[in-house]
């Protein structure tokens, strides 16, 4: 009785420590799964790392020059818009509503100073269609006596005054108004460059006295009749006229 029952209980417990030691088993297969289900996803990062440095070190093809620009114009076209343009500037333009202004002023000054007093009139249109005339510069003194005396005319405000170099000739222009009749008039007045000169009209306008003087320092142009023509900008022992076309410095480095 005792050894059947010793039997029993031996052989119960060596039944247990199998049993520990499939389970154990078990155990260590089960992480071993585990591992290699997270080894997938390891090595698929590994190879998006490897073909990502690939690319990078892929080098990049340069592009050609001049691709992804506007390609030039065509000469057919470039032709035809310089057609265009011709054929809208041979077209004839609207009459200016300053033409019959331009065409009294005319008139009057011609009747008063003679014929030959007016060299040339047109309309200004990029200057809002400014009335303008070119006076000869001998009767230059007749007409402006004319331009601020008549009643018609009455241009009592000198807006101002300015000198040109077109390197063949030079031009004194000037700019009035009529504060009684609302009107404007641009009179450009030529001369020569080697001796310029144009007939000063301070004692008609007083407000030129300061632009004659400014225009005479830095072009040269004389202005006979002038009160105190001498320069007003730079020193008097200043070598030549600095707004001239054939200007040269007297010091290159200044």
């Amino acid at each position: 009785m005792t050894d059947s029952k010793d039997r029993k209980e031996s052989g119960g417990a060596s039944e247990q420590p199998s049993e520990r030691k499939q389970g154990a088993e078990q155990a260590e297969a089960a992480p071993e799964k585990g591992a290699e289900k997270e080894a997938a996803p390891k090595g698929e990062a590994s190879e998006k790392r490897e073909a990502s440095k690939e690319k990078a070190a892929k080098p990049v093809e340069a592009r050609p020059k001049g691709e992804g620009k506007k390609p030039p114009a065509r000469p057919a076209a470039r032709g035809a818009r310089a057609a265009a343009r011709r054929k809208k500037a041979e077209e004839p333009q609207e009459p200016s509503p300053k033409q019959p202004l331009l065409d009294a002023f005319v008139k009057r000054i011609t009747e008063q100073a003679g014929k030959e007093a007016v060299e040339e009139s047109y309309i200004n249109r990029p200057n809002g269609h400014l009335p303008t005339i070119v006076v000869r510069n001998e009767k230059w003194r007749d007409v402006a006596r004319l331009l601020r005396e008549d009643e018609t005319l009455a241009f009592d405000y000198l807006v101002n005054v300015t000198g040109v170099d077109y390197e063949d000739h030079m031009e004194v222009v000037y700019h009035f108004e009529s504060l009684g009749h609302k009107h404007r008039l641009c009179v450009r007045v030529k001369t020569d460059r080697e001796n310029p000169s144009v007939p000063s009209v301070t004692d008609i306008w007083s407000g030129a006295n300061w632009d004659e003087r400014e225009i005479y320092d830095l072009l040269g142009i004389q202005f006979p009749g002038h009160p105190n023509l001498k320069r007003i900008l730079m020193p008097e022992n200043w070598v030549g006229h600095p707004l001239r076309k054939d200007y040269e410095p007297a010091d290159p480095d200044i």
